[in-house]
């Protein structure tokens, strides 16, 4: 079963908007946002629509506002009693009796607000990009909010990241032209179900192995939030034409379940490894599921051309080599030097 948008300008798709007027203003926005902002001749030219770039723009919001979310989560982790896998409930009551924690999840959910509007006027895999692009800013926000000092090898991952992102703007081809929002039933359904079994068994892997946890349950905790990323850019359309009532649609149901059990296992890993490493972990698994999404769930279009659609693919690599390159300052204690033992007597 596919999914299209319905095409506007018909009568009689004028008197069914007319008569759901929610449906009426999202065509009206559709519509009236569609004037090009670039377009260059023939081949490989840039053709970017205003209300795609809109979406960027809101993507690039979602970036910012989404660390500092997950810096005051980290920081309401850290003091929250350890999560336990049996008790999800309890461990989460605990959690938000943190107020840092508390202020993290309230700043988050301004973060997932701009990632909607974003992934439902521009197509996923740029989304995502200007999103894993944004981590960059993980370490200056460190280095001047939370006095954490910065390296060499922050600033090479933020190079590495800025050219992966010239490259993405070099080969946006047609991309740019609407939100793909189109997809198989079938194809989604098996994308987000290996998303949420590779989870599961990032999860199942760790269980009684704390070194090894704080990572690994950030890849798992990536992986269900991308998958709940890939089921909010499905459900976009039934956003933008049915507005809350989108909420009661199954796929609501599925952004739910991915999202909260992605955010008990993200604060377990918080709990467990380096903080800004398993950010940056975390951000690099979500946006590398959701990239590749955009060609194999939403049929979006690759550049014309060998060179080109190499240099998009090298885009990506860059990007997300960037972000897992970046993975922030180290913190004051892990640099501090050990005190010396007392010798034996």
């Amino acid at each position: 079963m596919t999914f299209r948008q319905p095409s506007t300008g018909q009568p009689a798709a004028r008197w069914s908007t007319l008569a759901h007027p929610p449906g009426a203003l999202a065509e009206w926005l559709r519509s009236g946002l569609q004037s090009r902002l670039h377009r260059f001749d023939s081949g490989g030219r840039l053709s970017l629509s205003l209300s795609v770039a809109f979406g960027l723009l809101l993507a690039l919001c979602c970036a910012v506002v989404a660390l500092l979310g997950f810096l005051f989560k980290q920081r309401g982790a850290v003091d929250a009693p350890a999560v336990q896998w049996r008790h999800p409930l309890r461990s989460t009551g605990a959690l938000f009796a943190n107020r840092w924690w508390t202020l993290g999840i309230v700043v988050a959910t301004g973060a997932w607000f701009f990632h909607v509007g974003a992934l439902a006027l521009a197509p996923i895999s740029l989304v995502q990009s200007v999103i894993a692009g944004g981590l960059v800013l993980l370490t200056p926000l460190a280095d001047r909010v939370f006095g954490l000092s910065v390296t060499r090898r922050d600033w090479i991952g933020v190079a590495i990241t800025a050219a992966g992102l010239a490259l993405l703007a070099a080969t946006l081809g047609n991309t740019g032209h609407s939100a793909h929002r189109d997809y198989e039933t079938a194809t989604l359904v098996l994308y987000v179900g290996i998303l949420t079994a590779a989870a599961f068994a990032c999860c199942a892997a760790v269980v009684g192995d704390t070194h090894r946890a704080g990572p690994v349950l950030a890849v798992g905790a990536g992986l269900l939030w991308g998958g709940s990323d890939v089921t909010i850019k499905a459900a976009s359309g039934e956003l933008l034409d049915h507005w809350l009532w989108a909420l009661l649609t199954p796929q609501a149901a599925v952004i739910t379940a991915l999202s909260l059990i992605g955010l008990v296992v993200s604060a377990r890993s918080l709990q467990l490894g380096p903080a800004v490493a398993v950010i940056a972990i975390t951000s690099a698994a979500a946006n590398v599921v959701t990239i590749a999404a955009g060609p194999l769930v939403f049929d979006e279009p690759l550049p014309d051309g060998t060179l080109a659609l190499i240099a998009r693919l090298v885009g990506f690599v860059a990007v997300i080599a960037g972000a897992v390159l970046t993975p922030g300052p180290a913190e004051q204690a892990d640099v501090a030097e050990p005190e010396p033992s007392p010798s034996p007597a």
